[in-house]
């Protein structure tokens, strides 16, 4: 029995001495797990607090479109980009707005939501949906050099038809044929690569494009 106290003795001896050692560093860790932890679920909960108050904020906005109330929307839409510029909600609805502000003959509202989805959103699909949005804008406010440069930007494939037609179309009013000639077959092209059967009515619509351009 003696030998296990003398043991048990030198046991607690060293284990002392470790703690002496190295007591500070497991304590550090352990603050550092347990702040960790907790950090992330303070994130967690902000991150849902957010997403939740920016819906109530997006469904004004849909409210307001569904009323075709261009001022509502615009107001609803910019208080989203102030207050939830990181979500989703704020550049779809920056897109919705602007389509309002588009329809309601506010150009510059339009082009101010639009280039603030084409900058700020972190979704690539709104992104490239805003910049061909911005470019027929700026093609109807009589800007055509500048629309142009915005159809030069690479996107996601599922658009580049619909870029190409739309810089065909841009440059069938410059009456530069060829220019136009090669973005609409460029069109056509990419819509048959991407064998979408449901495209077969805008395959017609862009055929009829490259044909009234006549031959070459």
């Amino acid at each position: 029995m003696a030998t296990y106290d003398l043991e048990e003795q030198e046991q607690i001896s060293e284990l002392k001495t470790w703690w002496r050692m190295y007591g500070n560093i497991v304590v550090a860790a352990s603050l550092v797990v347990i702040i960790g932890v907790a950090g992330w679920q303070f994130w967690g909960r902000y991150q849902r607090s957010q997403a939740e108050q920016a819906t109530v904020i997006y469904a004004a906005v849909q409210k307001a479109a569904a009323a075709h109330d261009a001022k509502k929307a615009r107001e609803a839409a910019g208080e989203l980009l102030e207050k939830f510029p990181g979500t989703t909600y704020a550049a779809m609805a920056a897109l919705m707005s602007a389509r309002l502000q588009f329809d309601a003959g506010d150009l510059a509202s339009a082009k101010t939501q639009l280039q603030w989805v084409v900058d700020k959103a972190s979704d690539t699909g709104l992104r490239d949906l805003a910049r061909l949005r911005l470019a027929h804008v700026l093609f109807d406010d009589k800007a055509p050099d500048e629309a142009l440069k915005l159809l030069e930007i690479p996107s996601d494939p599922a658009f580049v038809p619909r870029y190409a037609e739309l810089k065909g179309d841009i440059l069938a009013t410059q009456a530069k044929k060829p220019e136009a000639r090669a973005a609409y077959q460029a069109a056509l092209a990419k819509l048959d690569a991407l064998k979408a059967p449901r495209e077969a009515n805008y395959r017609e619509l862009l055929q009829m494009k490259l044909d009234a351009l006549g031959e070459k």
